[in-house]
């Protein structure tokens, strides 16, 4: 029996796991329906949910059920059919509790795709099963491999519509295996699947006999990403000082923020950037106390021995595990605006809880998202694309590769002028 996210009690819920994931494919592949399966399948929407989206398929003219109307929520979307904006919805299982991101298919909301995926623990890719693996496959898996997301799930949908054909399967796992195979993704796990029928969904299909794998839901609640967060790097960039001044907490000053690698405890020795200053952990504080031991992705208050110099933008961390420290950083960047990226182009650059200004020193190349070669005649980045770039900030920054530590690893450069989020970049 699948609960819904309000039959767990509070410190049921707080204590599951939760995973992340997104959805991604060309159009029409039926991404929204598949989550509008997943959602009904699992028992995890309202009776009122889903008699409004009865009554929206009715007026539509179908003759069953719209599940994709439960995610395709802007009144652009439903009257062409497709999904525009990152949708996110949630629901929770005994076994873990879900963010989905619903994300576009059309080339010029990439972007958009971009946005959904960045916190993403896995990504769901969809084929249809009668086009096979199409131009926009092959850009969602780079995409998700360049965003360090370590597992995929290959959905090919619409079974039913080639009469649920292994061979139809197997030719698309090949085609994607020959692909793949030039991306760093760790785990790629296959699912023949038909959204509009419910077959490998949640429960498994009797069309897919040949089919001895999980099914979706399954694999979702079991795939393990414990280990994927970076336990080594110890990294807690500062969010927000805190000074309660109160009668009962008179003299306390706590660092909040997100613990973004390794693992803190009251104790340990720890240095902030980029004073240099040491000091040790006095007590590490939540909602709920204080507790032994902090991890990612864990937002606590680091309460310090001594009264150090420590503000926002700063970062904590172990004296002999130090990140890079410095001004000229090297980034694949994925541009999100319609303005181009030019070199000498100035912006504000954003890296955990740091803002700074920086100048783009120079577009090195940017990639030809199907064949993943290098173009290099053309230094311009424009909408949607990706490319290599040098920046040098203002202030020294303390980093890690996104490789390494997907916290520590990642910029947004936003337009000094419109206060728009332009660029989104991983530092190489």
């Amino acid at each position: 029996m699948i609960k819904t996210e309000q039959e767990f009690s509070t410190e049921e819920y707080l204590k599951m796991d939760l995973l992340r994931f997104t959805t991604a494919g060309s159009v029409d592949d039926g991404k929204s329906t598949l989550i509008g399966r997943l959602l009904h399948d699992s028992k995890s929407i309202f009776e009122d949910q889903l008699d409004a989206v009865e009554q929206a398929s009715k007026k539509m003219g179908d003759h069953q059920v719209n599940l994709a109307l439960l995610t395709d929520g802007l009144r652009a979307e439903r009257e062409q059919g497709i999904t525009i904006d990152v949708a996110y919805r949630y629901f929770a299982t005994p076994k873990r509790k879900f963010i989905i991101a619903d994300t576009p298919g059309h080339i010029q909301y990439t972007r958009n795709m971009v946005t959904g995926a960045s916190t993403a623990n896995l990504a769901i890719v969809l084929v249809d099963a009668r086009h096979g693996v199409v131009e926009q496959t092959c850009r969602h898996a780079f995409i998700a491999s360049l965003l360090q997301i370590k597992h995929l799930i290959l959905c090919v949908n619409k079974m039913d519509l080639v009469d649920y054909r292994e061979e139809v399967f197997q030719k698309i796992k090949s085609d994607f295996d020959d692909f793949s195979s030039k991306l760093e993704i760790q785990d790629i796990q296959y699912i023949p699947i038909s959204a509009l029928k419910g077959d490998n969904v949640v429960e498994p299909g009797a069309n897919t006999p040949w089919y001895k794998g999980s099914t979706l839901l399954y694999t979702l609640e079991n795939v393990h990403i414990a280990s994927d967060y970076n336990f080594v790097d110890c990294r807690f960039p500062v969010q927000r000082v805190i000074r309660p001044q109160s009668e009962a907490f008179h003299d306390f000053r706590g660092y909040a923020g997100r613990i973004e690698g390794g693992i803190f405890k009251p104790g340990d020795e720890v240095l902030a950037l980029p004073s240099g200053f040491t000091s040790r952990v006095k007590s590490i504080e939540t909602m709920n106390g204080a507790i032994d031991e902090a991890f990612p992705p864990m937002n606590v208050v680091m309460n310090l021995e001594d009264d150090i110099d420590i503000s926002r933008g700063d970062m904590l961390v172990k004296p002999n595990n130090q990140p890079r420290v410095g001004q000229d950083i090297e980034l694949m960047i994925c541009w999100l605006n319609e303005k181009k990226i030019m070199s000498g182009g100035k912006y504000t650059i954003r890296h955990t809880t740091k803002d700074a200004r920086c100048i783009v020193k120079s577009i090195r190349y940017k990639v030809d998202i199907n064949t993943l070669h290098k173009i290099e005649d053309d230094l311009s980045l424009g909408l949607n694309e990706i490319g290599r770039i040098w920046v040098r900030t203002t202030q020294p920054f303390f980093y890690d590769s996104y490789k390494n530590n997907r916290g520590t690893g990642s910029i947004i450069l936003i337009d000094e002028n419109t206060n728009e989020t332009v660029g989104a970049g991983m530092i190489i």
